[in-house]
């Protein structure tokens, strides 16, 4: 696989999947078919097992599981599943949710001990008359259902929690892993950058043009036990309308439960707006509420019926992978109101 660099510089120049421009200031960037895109450098791993199952003509909803749980069982990924760092506390808690082209969703938040939350949420879906089962529900849920009970701290991210405790300093950085204390921190876009994030937002076209999408994280590294962000909630970190398109974020979740962020992304969508012009909507309507956002990242993806594809974010240096029977590794850096922070 050619590395993150590689990929930014194929994507750039002469990528097969870079349309017309649509104005002086907005490029639409359309895929062929069956397609997939996710969030951030690890989507192109995760891509490539959701090609799997749509290259075979499978179900968009089998695709976005199969690529989601690439992420969540990545040793190295100390933002989704079971590697992630955990909770002030030392808990690792993990979040997900799955919607398909029906408009049936599942979603679990607050998961301890179980890997594949976005499997459970599609269980959830499934299997229950609810979208979100929580904590304990959720854990004894997953139990029933055959998913195994793990220990999910690993050493590494044990080791960086007792860094973390030495200052107990809780303060977020824009498209930086966990601050000062991981191994692998660094800003994405920049030289050297491993751009280990928060979240990873998944959303596939399959050959029948149904649309599903899924969402999952182990949430903000040293969060307070319990604390719950955008990624497993319906309408904030991931929604799919399949008569127009989905939408997914990544980044501070606060802001984007605020305002219902993909929902209003796939709504702005419908009423004519570029995928593009939608998620730079989203992201300004965050900065015209509160102003000192600007400081923290959100960026949104999205995708609509015709396989066009945009995102935005408010700091550069977010970046989404994208997937169609082209090619499979293509990775871009997304457009954003203000550089990255200092």
């Amino acid at each position: 696989m050619m590395n993150r660099r590689g990929l930014i510089g194929a994507s750039l120049v002469g990528s097969a999947l870079i349309g017309a421009k649509a104005s002086a200031a907005e490029t639409v960037t359309r895929l062929d078919g069956p397609c997939v895109i996710s969030t951030w450098d690890f989507g192109v791993a995760a891509n490539q097992a959701a090609w799997a199952v749509l290259s075979k003509g499978g179900r968009a909803l089998d695709a976005v599981e199969a690529g989601a749980r690439v992420p969540e069982q990545d040793l190295k990924n100390h933002s989704v599943g079971r590697a992630g760092y955990p909770d002030r506390d030392g808990h690792v808690s993990l979040d997900a949710c799955i919607m398909d082209e029906l408009g049936n969703c599942g979603a679990v938040a607050a998961l301890e001990h179980i890997a594949h939350p976005i499997s459970v949420a599609r269980k959830v879906m499934e299997k229950t008359p609810h979208v979100m089962l929580v904590g304990a529900g959720a854990l004894q849920f997953a139990l029933e259902q055959g998913f195994q009970y793990e220990e999910l701290l690993t050493p590494d991210s044990k080791a960086a929690w007792e860094a973390w405790k030495k200052d107990a300093k809780y303060q977020p950085k824009a498209n930086s892993e966990v601050g000062d204390y991981g191994k692998t921190t660094g800003q994405l876009g920049t030289p050297g950058g491993k751009g280990n994030h928060d979240t990873i937002g998944m959303l596939a076209i399959d050959a029948k043009g149904n649309i599903a999408g899924a969402c999952t994280t182990s949430g903000m590294a040293w969060k307070m036990r319990g604390r719950v962000g955008d990624s497993p909630i319906i309408g904030a970190g991931l929604y799919v309308d399949n008569d127009v398109g989905g939408a997914t974020s990544t980044g501070v979740g606060e802001e984007v439960i605020r305002n219902v962020g993909s929902f209003l992304v796939v709504e702005l969508m419908r009423q004519g707006r570029s995928p593009e012009a939608a998620c730079r909507e989203a992201v300004e309507r965050i900065l015209k509420k509160k102003p000192q956002a600007k400081d923290i990242q959100v960026g949104f993806l999205a995708i609509n019926k015709r396989g066009e594809v945009g995102a935005w974010a408010i700091q550069s240096g977010f970046s989404y992978a994208l997937c169609d029977g082209r090619k499979q590794d293509t990775l871009l850096p997304g457009k954003a109101t203000y550089p990255v922070s200092a």
